[in-house]
């Protein structure tokens, strides 16, 4: 079908080209990860998720925007820290589009803890687990206190 303006000029409408949600939602995951193969993103975790798996589903966020974040449980397991909502981190990844659902997000390689280092972190997050599990030492210091005093039950003082 041809149209033609008041000059005489011919014009012919562009072809239209229908995409299935697939196709269209696999051409743009293509062309983002050419792109976008190797970004450095900072933000707070929230909705941590720690499967059985072993991978880290989590969402990274700042004040205006959000994006999701999965770390497969071949970088999960070299992170030196345990990583927790609230936590200010930088994720090294890619960026992806998880296809079945149409949803951009990073496929994390790499975090870290923003400010605090990571050794620093893992140190401290060691420490507060180890106050946590100390019943035992604490069964230990009581039962050696209720233990009676050698000089007591020996006629000395």
């Amino acid at each position: 079908m041809e149209m033609s303006d008041q000059l005489g000029f011919q014009f012919r409408p562009p072809e239209r080209r229908i995409w299935t949600v697939r196709a269209l939602v696999s051409a743009v995951r293509s062309h983002i990860e050419r792109e976008y193969s190797d970004c450095w993103v900072e933000g707070e975790i929230s909705n941590l998720r720690n499967p059985d798996s072993g991978h880290l589903y989590f969402t990274l966020k700042e004040e205006s925007a959000q994006i999701r974040v999965v770390m497969f449980r071949s970088s999960a397991k070299l992170l030196r820290f345990r990583p927790e909502n609230g936590l200010h981190v930088t994720v090294r990844g890619r960026i992806t589009v998880y296809e079945d659902r149409g949803e951009l997000q990073i496929s994390a390689e790499f975090m870290e803890p923003k400010g605090a280092g990571a050794l620093q972190l893992a140190f401290e997050q060691l420490k507060a687990r180890l106050q946590a599990e100390s019943p035992s030492r604490r069964c230990r210091k009581e039962s050696a206190s209720s233990l009676p005093r050698r000089g007591r039950h020996f006629g000395t003082s």
